[in-house]
């Protein structure tokens, strides 16, 4: 069985405050185009040092308590060597190492499989950056559509 590929890229603003923004919907109509009823494998990724991909439940408070730990667990001050930027930069840097840039999840039947809360977030800490891409990825078996 041979194997296909489709990439798409997003190119989305996120303010100038710390956000976590679903990209669920966006995620759903990149595979209504590419996987086409098939299964495969959607990646996502933010080819950006000082951003995230998390899977979470958003607009019930928790992307707001993402970002308060965020804040607990890499505070903006003047600890961090990496000094460019605003004050406290060098933070959105490390974000990475606890939010990764990307995330593969399975795709069945040209759907992504989430739990029932569960959504696909951009977490964006950085204040100074906020035009942002993430790369949408369908890796899926070509067969019956």
């Amino acid at each position: 069985m041979a194997d296909t590929f489709s990439t798409h890229v997003l190119s989305l603003s996120t303010g100038r405050t710390e956000t976590v923004t679903d990209l669920t919907q966006d995620c759903a109509q990149f595979l209504d185009r590419t996987a086409r009823g098939r299964d495969g494998l959607l990646n996502v990724f933010v080819p950006h040092a000082t951003a995230g991909i998390a899977v979470l439940e958003t607009g019930a408070g928790s992307d707001d308590d993402l970002l308060a730990a965020l804040r607990t667990l890499l505070p903006a001050d003047d600890r961090w060597q990496h000094r460019h930027g605003s004050p406290g930069h060098g933070r959105d840097h490390v974000l990475p190492a606890l939010v990764p840039p990307h995330a593969t999840l399975p795709v069945i039947g040209g759907k992504v499989e989430l739990g029932t809360w569960q959504s696909i977030c951009l977490v964006d800490t950085n204040v100074s950056n906020h035009n942002r891409q993430v790369r949408l990825s369908f890796l899926g078996g070509v067969g019956e559509a």
